[in-house]
């Protein structure tokens, strides 16, 4: 049995090969095509060039709490082909809490298994919050006046 990790390497970063550049490149370039990062999408959204839509896939009372501006909530259990054809045209962005949570991912797949252009938020809406962009909502963060304990976005 051959196996992709080499305990005879020196440290348990090399003991499984890189990828060659090119399968490299693929690999990145393919990521990057899936994700989106908190500062390029607040970038967007505040210069008006946003050409997506933001989806919240988080419980509609987290939503209600705080959510990113101008997002939709659609809790990912809730995505189906008819609340997909309700939103509007165009590339969708999912998030939920943050990178422990999984709902932006089950977002993600569930309006791409109906046939719509997708990528994820990473980091959530809590990296949203962590580098200083605002919410709205019944408790929205207000950038400089907030504390993580002031958070509680989540059941």
């Amino acid at each position: 049995m051959t196996t992709l990790f080499d305990p005879r390497q020196p440290n348990k970063v090399t003991a499984v090969p890189p990828l060659s550049p090119q399968e490299g490149h693929a690999y990145f370039a393919t990521k990057l095509a899936c994700e989106a990062d908190p500062a390029d999408i607040a970038r967007a959204v505040e210069g008006g060039g946003a050409n997506f839509t933001l989806i919240d896939c988080r419980p509609t009372d987290n939503y209600n709490k705080a959510h990113l501006p101008g997002a939709i909530s659609l809790p990912w259990p809730e995505i189906t082909a008819e609340t997909a054809a309700d939103l509007p045209d165009g590339l969708l962005v999912t998030y939920c809490w943050g990178p422990s949570c999984n709902a932006a991912t089950k977002g993600a797949a569930a309006l791409t298994g109906v046939g719509r252009q997708v990528k994820e938020m990473i980091g959530g809406i809590e990296y949203w919050i962590r580098e200083g962009h605002p919410t709205e909502g019944k408790r929205p963060i207000v950038p400089g006046e907030e504390k993580p304990s002031d958070w509680g976005l989540i059941a």
